[in-house]
């Protein structure tokens, strides 16, 4: 093997290695910060957990859309205080004004970030692709609350007030979706 066949072969094993990790990099960072609550990254449980404090908690809530997404959005309330490791249950709404279905993901933070990882979601819209049909109104539930260590926490031991944000980005319609936007030919 001659050194300018050798070259090209690393180079192409460069290329290949950092197109690799480039695809590994999306579903790494959002492991790290699932783990980590890094950037305001809410953590997920199956249940409540067995402690509740006396120390109580604001929580805001926040709803805004990407450039692309037609559907209005907005939370049904502002604000609720809860007692740390209560259970809190919020709804927003969804509605497409639009004449065709469209689909969306919501991406999700909590800020200051020093409460993200300690605000943890059981049940939320946001873990699945919402699809409304033209003109569908839908009321959508997150279930959390906010985890007792937080008290122990250097920065999140201050905190009195929190926001959790939802933005709805447009995502590809689904095919068992797709049938319905297309128009029908008329006999």
């Amino acid at each position: 093997m001659t050194a300018r066949t050798r070259t090209l072969l690393q180079l192409v094993g460069v290329a290949v290695l950092m197109g690799s990790l480039s695809f590994a990099a999306v579903p790494f960072y959002d492991w790290f910060c699932r783990v980590t609550g890094f950037a305001g990254t809410t953590a997920r449980a199956s249940a409540a957990p067995d402690t509740v404090l006396d120390r109580t908690l604001s929580v805001r809530f926040d709803a805004s859309l990407a450039a692309e997404m037609p559907w209005r959005f907005r939370p049904l309330q502002r604000e609720m205080t809860l007692r740390i490791g209560e259970v809190g249950l919020a709804f927003y709404e969804a509605y497409n004004p639009t004449d065709k279905p469209v689909a969306g993901i919501a991406s999700y933070n909590v800020t200051p970030d020093a409460a993200g990882g300690y605000f943890t979601k059981i049940d939320c819209f946001c873990f699945e692709m919402q699809v409304l049909q033209p003109g569908e109104r839908v009321e959508m539930p997150v279930t959390f609350y906010v985890d007792p260590a937080i008290v122990t926490d250097r920065e999140g031991r201050f905190l009195r007030q929190l926001t959790l944000s939802y933005t709805f980005h447009l995502a590809p319609l689904p095919e068992e979706h797709a049938g319905l936007a297309a128009p029908t030919a008329a006999n």
